[in-house]
């Protein structure tokens, strides 16, 4: 695909609100799957400055952390995302 990444959505967000990826100090928080049931801890927190290198990793298996207003972030797997570029 090309085009510059204009957002990330996640397929089916929980009620209450649409969930954005979260930003951090550090940028967008990201999953490493090599670290298998422990890639959620934030020792193993992979973190990137802009959507484009985001979706660089989550197109390599990579979750990603997101969440809404009034609501825990979460991470979202690959699967469940939709990334959407400008034409």
């Amino acid at each position: 695909m090309s085009g510059r990444v204009i957002r990330i959505e996640r397929i089916s967000s929980r009620s209450g609100g649409v969930e954005e990826p979260v930003v951090t100090s550090k940028g967008y928080q990201l999953a490493d799957p090599a670290h298998g049931k422990h890639k959620h801890h934030a020792e193993h927190a992979t973190y990137v400055k802009t959507l484009d290198e985001a979706v660089a990793l989550i197109e390599r298996g990579f979750s990603l952390r997101m969440g809404a207003k009034g609501k825990a972030p979460s991470l979202i797997a690959p699967k469940s995302l939709r990334i959407v570029r400008a034409s």
